[in-house]
């Protein structure tokens, strides 16, 4: 009986030892899972931080990059603008284009007389051979005197007063306003040599009437007086006039006929050199008012006036 139960007590105290063994290995294992998988862990931390410092370092490099490009870039454009500016200065700089033109002169007509100024603009898109006047638009603005062509100057027999005009009842007189062009048409705009062009105006006229006063014996005295059908007889007796007034008389009776004008010609280019305007030029000009302008007694009136002319001009480019 004895030998049964030594045999169980050591039965139970080898199953104790294994016991506690297992349970010794089974711990053992759980720990080296456990730093294994906290091991594991902290690499894949470690590894992600890796990762992110070495994006971040690869974008700081990319700015860096990019912002010496920039740098790089502006530094090329002021260098190019610098040159510019070098180029620029050291450039000799030629005469200033000319663009305009003002000259005045002197016209003499078939019917009369008259003065006149021209504004002048070179138009071209040619900048080379902007200094040759090829085109020029004109701003032209005159005043003339129209006479009739029955107009002699008379004088009293004896002498003794200033001469007149027999049979004018009025001066006429034409403040026009024209715009227009010159166009060369033949030579050269050359210094020393003669250029041809073509001229062309049109605008408006104001026709300024003012009766012509005479000095005549009327009702038995010497009076100033001017054409009517009360004075008619005295004012066309030769016997009866003493002479003419003075101009000032009758200005303020002056009377306005509104009317258009145009004109045609050849303008001569003598200019010495580019900046003088030295002209001569001849045409036909026409005037048409919108009322008959009597100027001779005796005389139809009509509302339209012809005549050629040739002129004389002078002036300056800049």
């Amino acid at each position: 009986m004895k030998g049964w139960i030594k045999i169980l007590v050591l039965l139970i105290v080898s199953w104790g030892a294994a016991t506690s063994s297992h349970a010794q290995t089974v711990f053992d294992s759980t720990q080296r899972a456990t730093f294994i998988h906290n091991d594991s862990l902290a690499t894949k931390d470690s590894i992600a931080t890796a990762i992110r410092r070495q994006d971040s370092t690869k974008a700081a490099a990319a700015a860096m990059i990019a912002a010496a490009r920039r740098a790089d870039s502006l530094r090329r454009e002021d260098s190019i603008r610098q040159a510019r500016i070098r180029a620029y200065k050291l450039k000799p700089k030629g005469p200033k284009p000319i663009t305009r033109e003002l000259s005045f002169g002197l016209r003499l007509t078939s019917n009369g007389w008259g003065i006149f100024a021209d504004r002048g603009s070179i138009v071209t898109d040619d900048e080379k051979h902007r200094d040759m006047f090829y085109n020029i638009r004109l701003l032209q603005v005159d005043f003339s005197e129209i006479k009739n062509p029955k107009e002699i100057k008379s004088s009293d027999p004896s002498g003794s007063s200033s001469s007149f005009i027999y049979g004018k009842i009025n001066d006429f007189y034409a403040l026009n306003l024209g715009y227009g062009f010159r166009k060369m048409i033949a030579g050269k705009p050359d210094p020393g040599t003669v250029s041809i062009h073509w001229v062309g105006v049109v605008g408006l006229s104001l026709g300024l009437m003012k009766p012509y006063y005479i000095k005549a014996y009327y009702n038995g005295s010497l009076q100033e007086i001017k054409y009517s059908d009360d004075t008619k007889q005295a004012f066309l007796s030769m016997n009866n006039i003493a002479g003419k007034s003075s101009f000032s008389k009758g200005l303020g009776e002056t009377k306005i006929a509104p009317g258009i004008h145009a004109k045609t010609g050849l303008h001569f280019d003598f200019s010495t050199n580019r900046k003088n305007v030295l002209g001569l030029e001849t045409g036909i000009n026409g005037e048409l008012y919108t009322q008959k302008i009597p100027i001779m007694a005796n005389q139809k009136a009509v509302p339209y006036f012809v005549n050629l002319y040739i002129s004389f001009q002078f002036g300056k480019r800049w």
